[in-house]
């Protein structure tokens, strides 16, 4: 019984340790991230809809299986809730697939950086639809995050001038480019329109967690069958067994990012999660630094470090403004 008491107790501490929430956070951020380029880089890949419907049964089986085991509370699936919800899934899987896209042909740190361009985009949505106002200290962060960028493009080029004058073939990164912008609107637009759908469906985070999941499987599925080749032998290509380990673990890893946000927040404050959601870039954008064949130029590493600032810039700056009492 004591030692029964004793594995209780070592339970209690971790579930309510901030540190270790935010190095779980972290931790499912960069293992997402790091497998699913790991699955897009490799050799004749083509098939980024079927990784994605890999990722997202996995999540829904893993949610149910939580529902179960009674870790995890949501909705059953209904027409009304599905019909108010779908949507959604279309912005869902056209903001998975442009991301998968993306990243597919930008490097891990460039991806990173770009992404906070959607930052922006929601911002300004946010005064367009919801009202409000944007703040000078987070204007200053969104200069910070365009001229990160700006500068995360010039040693891209660079690297890419070099390949090309040691006699490596050129990367069709003006590819990558338009996936990585268009993959910020569908952002924009998918967190934009869920937040109005939430208000009005009262859609908890396990609920809105299975709704995009469970739903994006048709579409994911059907798509794949219209654009990507299904022959056996592109199958076999795709579907090897590193490929499909690393779908999984990715697909784990969504959950894991999920749970690990709410378990973040309640565990420290609202303060300290969106600081920990800046800070997170920088381990992400070195991830692909260490694991994969990304520029390492002077460049590029000043772009990482800016959009590092800029992110923690926009952090305090968001606080800031929460902390301020409304003007009636």
């Amino acid at each position: 019984m004591s030692e029964l008491m004793v594995d209780t107790g070592k339970w209690s501490h971790i579930a309510n340790s901030g540190p270790i929430s935010i190095l779980s956070y972290c931790g499912s951020s960069i293992l997402m991230t790091v497998t699913n380029k790991f699955v897009v880089n490799l050799k004749d890949f083509n098939m980024n809809c079927v990784m994605l419907l890999v990722q997202s049964t996995v999540c829904t089986l893993a949610l149910l299986v939580l529902r179960t085991l009674g870790y995890a509370k949501f909705r059953p699936l209904n027409k009304t809730d599905a019909r108010n919800w779908f949507p959604i899934s279309i912005l869902l899987v056209l903001m998975m697939y442009t991301s998968s896209k993306a990243l597919q042909y930008l490097a891990v740190p460039i991806y990173t950086i770009f992404k906070n361009l959607t930052i922006i985009l929601i911002a300004y949505g946010e005064v367009l639809f919801f009202g409000g106002r944007v703040t000078s200290m987070e204007l200053s962060s969104f200069l910070l995050m365009v001229l990160s960028s700006i500068v995360a493009t010039w040693g891209d080029q660079q690297a890419l001038a070099l390949k090309v004058t040691n006699g490596a073939s050129s990367s069709p990164f003006s590819a990558g480019y338009f996936w990585m912008f268009t993959n910020c609107i569908c952002s924009a637009l998918f967190v934009l329109i869920m937040r109005k759908r939430i208000t009005l469906t009262n859609f908890k985070d396990f609920d809105t967690m299975f709704y995009n999941n469970i739903l994006s499987l048709p579409l994911l599925f059907l798509t794949s069958v219209l654009v990507e080749d299904w022959s056996p032998e592109n199958l076999a290509t795709n579907l090897s067994q590193d490929s499909v380990t690393a779908m999984v673990i990715s697909g784990l890893a969504s959950v894991g990012i999920s749970y690990c946000s709410g378990w973040c927040v309640r565990v420290t404050s609202s303060t300290t999660y969106s600081m920990v959601g800046a800070l997170n870039k920088l381990p992400i954008a070195l991830s692909g630094l260490i694991f994969f064949d990304a520029p390492k130029n002077f460049l590029s590493i000043f772009s990482i470090f800016l959009g590092f600032l800029a992110g923690v810039v926009y952090a305090v700056a968001k606080q800031k403004k929460q902390s301020q009492p409304v003007k009636v």
